[in-house]
């Protein structure tokens, strides 16, 4: 039988990327990861696989792990609204939820203005979107959706004002509304069941709108905020339950994507930005032992096996941008040596050079893909320190994703700005 070494395929430039897309087929969904929130050498390489997917494979959109107000912004830039920022630095310049630099980095404004370009020579109804699908932006959701519809349906808008009232003895501070909902008789949940149920309503008697995209971007804000609701209740019980309301909120806005993209003659295709302890099936990983599953995992059983990739990253030594603790300034730090034992070290040791993996779901696999090892997991906060005891999710590789992509060296992430003083940062819950 083959070693992973016979399996380690050259990765040097972007051309390299044609086993990935071969693997990717005719699936609809491509899902692709980072080991962490701060390597550009990830972001760099995640770029180059998505441009391919879209100017060769026709995907239509990317979602990523970010809020949707602020990536609607992005959005906007990207497919040249009228009114949007021209430049998609400045949309990206203006993300103001810790860690900022997940999304305002060189790398991102690099692949942004790409797709700008590109959809600068595409009809409007091709133009390739790129939306956020985390739950963290609560109060933000909440008052562009106010502003949506004083605008738009000044009729419902005290529907949304009463929802956001109950929020505003809270200060935006979802910690404090978690704990204050922990011990009080009731929360803002039936206001904000009530505003989504309004808008969804509202949908069907108003189908011939000039512009449904704003509509469907109202519709995501009022579920961000039911799902946010939900989100900080939960995490104040200190079990998995926050991370899987999270994550099925993402998956379900993935969803509600796809839907809103599949109105023309081809099926939507999707490609998904996230880290790889999203995107990697949660099954293959000591996170189902916890009770936890993850996006990865809602999309191949949502979707099938056939229709998804899930593609990983993983990282042998380097540096990375991070905080030492949750809302915390970023540093660029050491990422020292892959400890023994885990799979970064095995590929360092049996490869030892940027490589390739892919491998069919159906055919025999290396041994080393079947066994369960250490690989290195690098959140939005990081302790260099701790690599000998933490840092690090137990894997089965080959059940874990579809394609892999390993690199010896990397180097950190350029953010646009340094953390600003008034930033938001959310509640600690899970740090990736």
């Amino acid at each position: 039988m083959t070693g992973v070494r016979d399996l380690a395929l050259p990765l040097r430039d972007p051309a390299d990327l044609d086993p990935v897309l071969e693997r990717v087929g005719d699936a609809r969904i491509v899902a692709i990861g980072e080991a962490s929130h701060g390597t550009s050498e990830y972001y760099a390489w995640r770029a180059a696989l998505t441009r391919r997917l879209i100017t060769e494979r026709g995907f239509g959109f990317v979602a990523v792990e970010g809020d949707w107000p602020d990536c609607h912004r992005v959005n906007r830039s990207v497919k040249l609204r009228p009114g949007a920022d021209a430049d998609p630095r400045d949309a990206l310049d203006a993300f103001s939820r810790w860690p900022t630099w997940m999304w305002a980095n060189d790398d991102v404004v690099a692949f942004c203005r790409w797709l700008r370009d590109v959809n600068a020579g595409r009809p409007e109804d091709e133009r390739v979107g790129f939306y956020g699908l985390d739950v963290y932006s609560l109060w933000d959701s909440m008052h562009e959706l106010v502003g949506w519809l004083r605008e738009n349906e000044p009729e419902h808008a005290e529907t949304a004002l009463r929802a956001l009232r109950c929020f505003e003895p809270f200060g935006e501070d979802g910690a404090e509304y978690a704990f204050a909902s922990r011990f009080a008789p009731t929360s803002c949940e039936q206001a904000v069941v009530d505003l989504l149920r309004h808008l969804c309503e509202e949908r069907g008697r108003r189908a011939d709108e000039d512009d449904p995209e704003a509509r469907f971007s109202a519709e995501q804000n009022a579920a961000v905020v039911v799902d946010a609701e939900r989100y900080y209740r939960a995490m104040v019980r200190g079990s998995a339950e926050s991370w899987n309301v999270r994550d099925v909120h993402m998956a379900d806005t993935l969803d509600r994507l796809l839907a809103h993209h599949g109105t023309g003659p081809h099926p939507p295709r999707a490609v998904v930005w996230e880290h790889n302890t999203h995107i990697g099936d949660a099954r293959a990983t000591d996170m189902a032992d916890a009770g936890m599953t993850n996006v990865g995992q809602l999309l191949r059983e949502r979707h099938g096996v056939d229709d998804v990739v899930l593609v990983g990253f993983g990282g042998y030594r380097g540096g990375v941008i991070a905080g030492s603790e949750w809302g915390g300034q970023m540093q660029r730090m050491p990422v020292p040596e892959a400890r023994p034992g885990s799979l970064e070290a095995l590929l360092h040791e049996e490869v030892g050079r940027d490589a390739l993996l892919v491998w069919s779901r159906d055919g025999s696999r290396p041994a080393e893909l079947e066994r369960r090892l250490d690989h290195r997991a690098i959140g939005v906060v990081y302790r260099p320190e701790r690599e000998k005891w933490g840092n690090y999710v137990p894997t089965v590789l080959g059940e874990r994703y579809d394609a892999f992509l390993y690199l010896e060296d990397t180097s950190p992430l350029q953010p646009l700005h340094l953390e600003r003083a008034d930033e938001h940062v959310p509640p600690l819950a899970h740090a990736v």
